[in-house]
């Protein structure tokens, strides 16, 4: 049996959530399935070795429907390249009456997708309900990246034991939900002073501002910029750090799935969503919010106590 998933949602964050209930599907018909999945969730790269993923196919949607996908003709488009295919199962993360009807010219006779038309809500409790239903049996929510153990190795020898090692998180999708990268410096120095550290900077090629910052600070020669290296490279990284720091970001979720201690901090995303679904994943929150409070349009970025970050950095560090 031929099985796909469809996974339309953006970002890298998103495709991390959603890696147990692909798993769980793949272990369920025990064979890899096929994902269509956008090109920026970097699936190409963050399961490049997946066994349980047979194939990657590009979603190509764009928010100004110039994709490939997009439109009419590429609705067709995108239902004559899957029926190409001749899948016999489909399950759709998504509540689209779009991909329903695809699936269908597709000719795939076999179809499990979300209710449709139902209106947003936590992206974990959605998927994990979806597909313990479908499968019939309970499906944990906690990810798991798998790298390469020689890689892995390799990267090891280059982390000096004289040292702490620290992912940090300092960019973000928007700039609300970004903690001054003046308060990340301070805070590097502060724990730099306790604890000799390297910080690796997940961080791209349009943070070159934050990561410059950084670079001409007095820890410049602490620092380590992922800006040049691909998403691929920087998971053997990341997988031997001891401990992940910063925002709501898709390096947060791919650290956690890397089995990493990480320390949250939440400002004005849905810590009910995106923080309470893996064991790794430690919750800071403004000043005044909980948890259940903490959600967008928090707007919380000035009333992150830098004490608290502190003092729990130094508390999972230890």
């Amino acid at each position: 049996m031929k099985v796909l998933v469809i996974q339309p949602k953006i970002g890298m964050g998103d495709m991390v959530i959603y890696l147990p209930y692909i798993h769980a599907i793949s272990k369920k018909y025990q064979k890899p399935v096929s994902i269509l999945v956008k090109e920026n969730s970097r699936a190409s790269q963050l399961l490049a070795e997946d066994k349980h993923i047979k194939e990657i196919i590009k979603l190509d949607r764009t928010n100004d429907n110039s994709g490939s996908h997009d439109g009419l003709s590429g609705f067709l488009k995108l239902s004559g390249d899957l029926k190409l295919k001749k899948f016999d199962k489909v399950f759709i993360f998504n509540s689209s009456l779009r991909y329903l009807l695809i699936s269908k010219i597709a000719g795939i006779k076999n179809i499990s997708q979300y209710p449709l038309f139902r209106k947003k809500d936590n992206i974990v409790t959605s998927a994990k309900i979806f597909t313990e239903n479908e499968l019939g049996e309970i499906v944990s929510t906690q990810p798991e990246l798998i790298v390469n153990d020689n890689k892995v190795n390799e990267a090891k020898q280059k982390f000096s034991n004289e040292f702490k090692h620290i992912c940090l998180g300092i960019s973000a999708s928007g700039p609300t939900k970004r903690w001054d990268i003046k308060n990340f410096i301070k805070l590097c120095i502060k724990i730099n002073a306790k604890t000799p550290s390297k910080f690796y900077l997940a961080a791209g090629k349009n943070d070159n501002g934050l990561i410059n910052q950084f670079l001409n600070s007095e820890l410049s020669n602490n620092c380590i910029s992922f800006k040049d290296l691909k998403i691929s490279e920087t998971l053997p990284i990341i997988k031997n750090c001891n401990l992940y720091i910063g925002n709501d970001t898709g390096w947060l979720h791919i650290s956690s799935a890397l089995d990493v201690k990480c320390l949250a901090l939440f400002m004005d995303s849905p810590v009910q969503a995106y923080g309470k679904y893996s064991k790794n994943i430690n919750l800071i929150v403004p000043e005044g919010e909980t948890e259940e409070t903490t959600t967008h349009n928090t707007l919380g970025a000035d009333k992150i106590s830098f004490e608290k970050v502190f003092d729990e950095t130094i508390k999972l560090l230890s």
